[in-house]
Formats: C-alpha cells, structure tokens, sequence
C-alpha cells in the first residue's frame, strides 16, 4: 500500500454462482482449473476455491459466499504463454470462446462461464 512497507497480494475473488456443482464442473474439466478445497460448512454456506494453473490468485464460489447476482462479473482475466494454444484447449473441451483478437496490448479470446461470469485470456505482445 502506498506511503507503507507493506505488501498486498490479491489471492482470492469471488465469483457468483447459480449451480455450484455445474460451476465446479465447468472451471475443472472444462477450463482446466485445479479444485483446491470443497467445503459445506453449513446448511447455508458452502465454499469452493479453484485456481488457475500456475496463479497466485484464486477464485470462490459456493453459497453463502457473496450476494452479487450470478453472471455480474466481468473482465476476469488469466495470462497465458500462447493465448492459439488456450483458445484450442477451450474449443476441445466444449467452451464457447471467441476466436483470437490482436490489440497492441496483447492477443486475446473472451469466454463466459454458465451463468454469464466474462472471461479474458491474454497473450501478452513484445513492444
């Protein structure tokens, strides 16, 4: 934060979701997202978190866990080495993905999950 020495890491976003057991699904065997816990702590509460490979940041879902409506996030994104490589893995696991998009600022596809929850995956460009 600025004017301390201390650091802040962002590490955990939460995704709002209408069917937590079809989200599960849709992040681990089709996105190819790691489940790392799944716990129902109540009737009223249940928490997931799934994280991207090789990201520091994760994202919850569950109930109990936020009262945005499903599908009211937008602008997620992950970083990839080769944004034709992801784009190819998505369209062969059933992800309805937009085709590759060139801007100066990188190499993009843009995908939602079940509920509308938008997705960008960035190949980043050398200057």
């Amino acid at each position: 934060m600025k004017g301390t020495d201390m650091e802040c890491r962002l590490e955990l976003i939460s995704v709002p979701v209408s069917d937590v057991d079809r989200s599960i699904k849709f992040y681990t065997e089709q996105v190819g997202f790691n489940l790392d816990h799944d716990h129902r702590v109540t009737d009223d509460l249940r928490f997931v978190q799934i994280t991207p490979r090789g990201s520091a940041c994760s994202i919850s879902i569950g109930t109990g866990i936020t009262e945005a409506e499903p599908g009211s996030v937008q602008g997620l994104q992950v970083v990839v080495d080769d944004v034709e490589v992801a784009h190819a893995y998505l369209v062969k696991s059933g992800v309805e993905v937009s085709e590759v998009q060139d801007f100066p600022w990188g190499r993009f596809v843009f995908f939602s999950d079940p509920d509308g929850n938008g997705w960008a995956v960035q190949q980043l460009v050398s200057q």
